[in-house]
């Protein structure tokens, strides 16, 4: 339960974080961050 807690708010942090990006390379950024916090959280 609280694995599943910590992945639903590394999403939405890093989706907050996506809407906010203005550029190709901050999205590109984004996108990996997501990956990476979903790959930490999953550890």
């Amino acid at each position: 339960m609280l694995r599943k807690t910590i992945i639903a708010a590394a999403m939405t942090a890093n989706l907050l974080a996506l809407g906010a990006c203005n550029t190709v390379k901050g999205l590109g950024e984004d996108i990996s961050s997501v990956g990476r916090a979903g790959e930490q959280a999953i550890n």
